[in-house]
């Protein structure tokens, strides 16, 4: 496992504990998350940010996607 997908789910493990932290998703829907997070990394070979997985589900909100970055220090443009 190279440094940079170790650094992608250091980030996306780090974005559901700050979104259940601030009270927008479970620890439940995290988990649920990263299962079709990881069932797409195996079946289709892509991978979606599990922010991106969340918004999509109608789990969180735009503003509330936005929040959790800005609260990791991520801009929505990096993302």
């Amino acid at each position: 496992m190279g440094f940079a997908k170790m650094d992608i789910e250091h980030l996306e493990k780090r974005f559901g504990i700050a979104a259940v932290e601030k009270g927008f998703i479970t620890s439940d829907q995290v988990i649920e998350a990263l299962t079709i997070q990881v069932a797409e990394d195996l079946s289709i070979g892509t991978h979606r940010p599990i922010g991106k997985i969340l918004l999509e589900s109608e789990l969180i909100t735009l503003q509330q996607l936005d929040e959790v970055l800005k609260s990791m220090g991520i801009s929505e443009n990096n993302v």
